[in-house]
């Protein structure tokens, strides 16, 4: 069983990390181009991952991140969003919740341990599949773009 303290953490703090998340997005050069995307959308979007992580984690299945995140990433690929820029953008997502993960939450003994190193094993694999399925629909949007 993953560590739902960690799950229960994140999610009672998705606000505030959502608004950091977003800031760094927004004030980096290395995803200037998503301060042409709605600031309304970003938020959704963001705080979407953070505020519902135990329904990606635990309930959601490859073939809904896949659908998430091919829609995602052919949206993002529409507004001009350079795939770099997208992919980054996710890695940023994933560091600002390590970072989160690091000062807020303390293991005390060897079975919570167990439980949150499977809980990292899965927010990687999440993390991991995102960028996967973005890319491709990125690819799918830029072929479209292409033929028309």
């Amino acid at each position: 069983m993953i560590a739902l303290r960690l799950v229960r953490l994140i999610e009672a703090n998705s606000e505030k990390l959502s608004t950091g998340l977003l800031d760094k997005i927004l004030t980096s050069d290395d995803t200037n181009a998503f301060r042409s995307v709605p600031r309304k959308e970003l938020e959704c979007a963001v705080h979407e991952i953070y505020q519902h992580l135990s329904e990606w984690l635990l309930t959601k299945t490859e073939s809904d991140i896949e659908l998430r995140y091919t829609r995602l990433g052919e949206r993002r690929a529409s507004q001009g969003i350079p795939l770099s820029q997208w992919v980054w953008a996710i890695i940023v997502t994933k560091d600002h919740l390590w970072g989160f993960l690091q000062r807020e939450a303390y293991v005390d003994g060897a079975v919570e341990l167990f439980g949150e190193l499977e809980f990292l094993r899965l927010l990687e694999q999440f993390f991991d599949r995102a960028v996967y399925y973005g890319t491709v629909g990125y690819e799918r949007a830029s072929k479209k773009a292409r033929a028309a």
